[in-house]
């Protein structure tokens, strides 16, 4: 299958390196040269193109095409102007076939440790949500004016192989004690992956789903499991009041929203059953 990708990093390479396995084309749209020489490393080619200039993107000709979307928002503001102006620069008469979009689960901010499937109302509470939520919603406007389907991957933690926080933990910083831990979700680059190609495969896919491993526990509980599965030392803990002290304004506002994420329409419709579905089986095969 041919496609182009708006940011190809840690999981974007390998849905590439896997279309190339499948015999597609495929062309990364990158903003530095040390991204394109990355990339070419891994015979995936490239073309620079900087997204965060306010001046025309070069026209993009995606006929017949996938079209990835891994770039992340812009930093600032509450609105993706990265992906208004990738959207913008394609050619009316060389559209993409479909385009997938990664999301992240943050659209449905602070849900009190519901379970939470794809019909929750959108709820951002962070900016980084409200630019995610933006993003969505240019895609399927794009989509609905000229009737390209579009699929919105929403996202939680992504962890895998060169995606673990070990540095974090050698230098032993500290983090909320499980008794004050909200509910959080992730899934395994491996089954990520899977999903980015089943959305771009799959003949009548919904607009939305959830792509969790389906087995949420806290961020502590995460953290500790990590340690123990590399054999170090657990984490120090904190109070809530000593976190909302000593942490990061960026853990704090992870640590502000409670939510247990559904993966059923993954399952069931995207037809994607997670290899790791928990992470006592996906930090196991890390190490293999």
């Amino acid at each position: 299958m041919h496609s182009t990708f708006g940011g190809c990093g840690y999981v974007g390479r390998q849905v590439a390196c896997r279309e190339i396995a499948d015999g597609g084309d495929v062309c990364a749209l990158i903003r530095t040269v040390d991204s394109a020489a990355q990339l070419a490393e891994l015979g995936i080619a490239s073309r620079q193109v900087d997204f965060d200039q306010d001046v025309p993107v070069p026209a993009l000709q995606l006929t017949g095409q996938v079209l990835y979307w891994f770039a992340p928002p812009p930093p600032n503001g509450d609105q993706d102007l990265r992906l208004a102006r990738a959207l913008a620069a394609i050619e009316p008469g060389a559209l993409p076939r479909r385009i997938v979009l990664v999301s992240t689960t943050g659209v449905y901010g602070d849900c009190q440790g519901e379970w939470v499937n794809e019909a929750r109302p959108l709820n951002p509470q962070t900016p980084r949500g409200q630019r995610r939520v933006h993003a969505e919603q240019l895609a399927e406007s794009f989509g609905e004016r000229h009737s390209v389907p579009v699929v919105a991957l929403r996202v939680p933690g992504i962890y895998g192989p060169g995606k673990l926080p070990l540095a974090r933990l050698h230098s032993g910083a500290p983090v909320l004690a499980p008794q004050f831990s909200p509910w959080s979700n992730r899934i395994h680059a491996h089954d990520l992956v899977t999903a980015c190609l089943a959305a771009a495969r799959k003949a009548d896919p919904a607009p939305v789903y959830n792509v969790s491993d389906g087995h949420p526990t806290t961020m502590a509980d995460f953290f500790f499991q990590v340690a123990d599965a590399h054999g170090l030392p657990r984490p120090p803990t904190l109070t809530r009041d000593a976190a909302d002290r000593q942490l990061s304004a960026e853990m704090r506002s992870y640590l502000a929203e409670s939510k247990r994420i559904d993966n059923t329409l993954m399952k069931e419709d995207l037809g994607v059953v997670p290899d790791y579905p928990n992470l006592v089986s996906g930090l196991s095969a890390l190490d293999r």
